[in-house]
């Protein structure tokens, strides 16, 4: 389960790289030593200590680290004093939201204590995070996991329950080692950063919100997610165990009769549904469901949206079949219009069609009362088939 959020400072919550970049470029013209940006993009994400050593190693300086300290810390206040921090769009909602579903908050940074406090007070959000900690807090700074694994210590929390949201290569790789959940923010003013073991990246946060970040989460431990809820059913990802259940609809009669993507055997099934996992649901972010019944807690169908090629045209198709226990029950237009309403509203799709047998009386019926169209009838895999579609209503 979701308990933590834990984030980045520089380049996450405010937008500050290209601020501490030119700091130090500043500071280290007064010793004679001019820095090239791409030089510095490899400190993004790591301690000043560690920076300040590693330029005086490579420059061979004689100058003491607490001289150099004292340059870079007087350049960062003047360009501060002039200029501020600007605050990464998005992030303001993106902490609120959080917060208010309960997630733990903090924010682990290699910048130092005292440069946290004052930001997360310029942002006006001090009071929902349960932990600042800086990298100079620390051991040793990332890429090493100690911050993070600290992190989750002092907010009481397994590593395994955390989210970290990073922009830095560095970061990244302390996250992995700590064994969190891993967002990278792709930010253009932090350098050109190996984001490539991160689980979701986002180049932005206008869109980001605690359900997509619990998803992010979940799909990183391999938990279905749950799309949505009517009066009677629940709608959520299959997991390969269920495949072993709908296996068992799919081989009756009545619904075999209209459906011709099943394979014969279970293992190459469960098989095609590990790939569908990984393929569809984690690419597209949906994909066929399973429709759970409430009150028994028990699979007794599918019904979803995916891609597909239809008579030469790519489509977003709806699909759905129910075992035959349960038909004549209504709940195959609880389920479509449940699935139709998070595919508009939700997804934002602007049009949605099915391809219904033209024996299929059912489906025909179902596909008339959520409001779909007949447009067409053509021969669809060697059948007989009227195609039906919908738009998104303009509300």
């Amino acid at each position: 389960m979701l308990k933590a959020v834990i984030f980045d400072l520089d380049g996450v919550i405010i937008d500050s790289e290209p601020l501490h970049k030119r700091a130090v470029k500043n500071a280290l013209l007064q010793f004679g030593v001019e820095l090239k940006d791409e030089y510095c993009n490899q400190f993004i994400g790591t301690t000043v200590v560690h920076m300040m050593d590693t330029i005086c190693k490579d420059y061979n300086l004689t100058i003491s680290l607490e001289t150099l300290f004292e340059a870079n810390k007087q350049a960062k206040e003047k360009l501060l004093k002039e200029e501020g921090y600007s605050i990464i769009p998005g992030i303001r909602t993106l902490i609120s939201d959080l917060y208010n579903h309960g997630i733990l908050l903090a924010v682990a940074s290699s910048s130092t204590k005292e440069e946290i406090e004052s930001a997360i007070s310029n942002l006006s959000s001090e009071n929902v995070f349960s932990v600042l900690l800086s990298g100079t807090q620390v051991a040793n700074p990332k890429p090493a996991p100690d911050i993070f694994l600290e992190t989750a210590k002092l907010l009481s929390v397994d590593p395994s329950e955390c989210v970290v949201i990073e922009d830095s290569h560095l970061g990244v790789i302390a996250a992995k080692a700590a064994g969190m959940t891993r967002i990278g923010f792709m930010n253009t003013n932090s350098g050109n950063q190996d984001l490539s073991q991160v689980n979701f990246v986002v180049e932005n946060f206008e869109e980001v919100d605690y359900k997509f970040v619990n998803q992010v989460y979940l799909r990183s431990k391999g938990k279905p997610i749950t799309i949505a809820e009517t009066p009677r059913l629940l709608i959520r990802e299959l997991t390969v165990e269920d495949i072993k259940v709908m296996y068992t609809i799919y081989q009756q009669p009545k619904v075999r009769e209209f459906i011709d993507d099943i394979d014969n055997y279970l293992n190459v099934e469960i098989e095609k549904h590990k790939a569908y996992i990984k393929n569809v649901y984690s690419f597209y972010g949906y994909g066929y469901w399973g429709v759970f019944s409430k009150e028994t807690g028990k699979l007794i169908g599918r019904c979803g949206i995916q891609n597909n090629e239809i008579d030469n045209r790519m489509e977003i198709e709806l699909g759905y079949l129910l075992d035959v226990n349960h038909w004549g029950y209504g709940y195959a237009l609880e389920c479509v219009k449940c699935v139709l309403s998070y595919a508009f509203f939700e997804l934002q799709i602007p049009r949605i069609v099915a391809v219904i047998d033209k024996f299929n009386i059912r489906s025909q019926k179902v596909a008339e009362r959520v409001g779909m169209k007949k447009e067409k009838e053509f021969k669809y895999n060697f059948r007989n088939c009227y195609l039906y579609s919908i738009y998104r209503p303009n509300v």
